[in-house]
């Protein structure tokens, strides 16, 4: 009982915003429900504000729902189409995700940016923006200033990448993989991805959800990397074999494992086309529930307090993995 009244009133406020966005991404296709989804939350959160007593189901509707959703949408795919998406993206996301990494920590130093903030802004970029920080943060010992700012500093590139990629796709000619793979690669938060994707089209939605998905468990062994490193740090300053908190079972993204499991299902026949119909329309409303719960978090305020440098960092992390991805699709004769 306690669980419903501190979730309710954020699901009802997200999921009453959300009929609104998918509402007006029927209108204007263009832009699409995510769109809408994310910046009437955002409006509202850094204008009126939302009710304290909705932050807690906010909060669920921004993780849980998301998942939920992502699982949904594995019932409109294959296993085969999961298995050579990730194949052809490996080559994308590895140099990607090498550059994310060198850039951070090159230019981090050059601006004399803490190493913790430098990191966590790295691997935000990197691979999935706030899960990855959230999983790597405790590892590192970050304090919450520095996990605040990164979140904030990945989100709100998430929110450009929504805006322009899709229309800036369309000017560039990509086709839907192509497009897919960018997204898939060069956006952060999944919910960003996905809403990038699918506002270019539905096909870009679903590679872009797949290539995203591979990416996503590079948490595991990113995490074990700076767990390993922090540890080798602890010993060498207290001789005495430190331990680091970390819990692999805390990282790992176990609704990949409902998505495989959604895909099995649908390889094997067992879902049919008016339930891979509403399963499909279910997921992607809940994506917009999502990302209403994600704009209504956004706190602009918060991030301008602390400087710009890292602000900066982040941006020109962004723009470097953004370029690589579409440069190493051009070099294998992707785009």
């Amino acid at each position: 009982m306690n669980w419903f009244r501190r979730n309710i009133p954020g699901i009802a406020l997200s999921f009453a915003l959300a009929l609104a966005a998918y509402w007006l991404g029927g209108k204007f296709p263009l832009v699409g429900g995510p769109v809408f989804g994310i910046v009437l939350g955002i409006i509202i959160n850094n204008t009126l504000g939302k009710p304290e007593r909705t932050s807690e189901g906010v909060k669920f509707t921004s993780k849980k729902i998301l998942q939920w959703a992502i699982v949904l949408l594995g019932t409109g795919l294959s296993l085969k189409q999961v298995w050579e998406t990730g194949l052809d993206s490996l080559s994308v996301m590895l140099f990607t995700l090498c550059c994310a990494f060198i850039s951070a920590y090159g230019v981090g130093r050059l601006m004399k940016i803490p190493f913790r903030l430098t990191s966590l802004i790295g691997v935000g970029t990197a691979i999935c923006g706030g899960s990855a920080i959230a999983a790597v943060s405790p590892i590192i010992e970050a304090e919450e200033m520095e996990v605040a700012y990164s979140i904030s500093t990945i989100f709100f590139f998430n929110i450009i990448a929504v805006l322009i990629f899709p229309p800036l796709g369309h000017i560039l000619g990509f086709t839907d993989k192509a497009f897919g793979l960018w997204a898939g690669t060069a956006v952060n938060d999944t919910s960003s991805v996905v809403a990038a994707g699918y506002a270019f089209s539905n096909q870009a939605g679903a590679y872009a959800t797949i290539v995203k998905l591979t990416r996503t468990t590079m948490i595991i062994p990113i995490s074990l990397i700076f767990a390993a490193a922090t540890a080798l740090k602890k010993k060498r300053a207290s001789k005495s074999g430190g331990a680091v908190n970390y819990s692999f079972k805390s990282i790992f993204p176990w609704f990949i494992l409902g998505f495989l499991a959604a895909s099995l299902l649908n390889t094997l026949g067992l879902f049919q086309g008016p339930t891979v119909t509403f399963l499909s329309s279910a997921g992607k409303f809940f994506i917009v529930m999502a990302l209403v719960a994600v704009g209504l978090s956004a706190d602009f305020k918060k991030m301008l307090k602390t400087g710009l440098r890292p602000l900066f960092l982040g941006l020109i992390v962004w723009f470097t993995v953004a370029l690589v991805s579409i440069g190493i699709q051009f070099m294998t004769g992707q785009i």
